[in-house]
């Protein structure tokens, strides 16, 4: 992978991973969806700047993910956009003080050493 390549990486990882942070933060903003909600909810989607943040940064994260097959083998690039969970747990942890038990950091552990594995030359 040349250093254009994972610039394309990494910036499908990042998008990915903004779009999570700003899909929570307008869903918390929503609150839980009961059957009684359900509408109202979804008609708020459309106008909840979180949420169409979220969804931008999906779109560019999808749109660089897409560039990068162009260039990069899937059995490469695949793999390697599982860094978007090592990411999600981490701002989940400092942004929404999720809890990180000590069985998901060994998983976290496992899939950056794979995806060090794949990408290794």
């Amino acid at each position: 992978m040349t250093p254009k390549e994972f610039c394309l990486l990494l910036i499908s990882i990042i998008a990915s991973v903004s779009g999570q942070f700003f899909l929570k933060a307008g869903a918390l903003k929503l609150g839980k969806v009961t059957s009684n909600n359900l509408v109202s909810h979804v008609l708020s989607i459309a106008i909840t700047p979180e949420l169409l943040t979220g969804l931008t940064c999906y779109a560019l994260g999808a749109i660089t993910y897409i560039l990068l097959l162009t260039r990069v083998k899937l059995s490469i690039v695949g793999p390697s956009a599982a860094l978007i969970y090592v990411f999600s747990i981490l701002i989940g942890h400092f942004a929404f003080q999720e809890t990180i038990p000590v069985h998901r950091l060994f998983g976290l552990g496992f899939i950056v050493c794979g995806v060090v594995l794949v990408i290794w030359r």
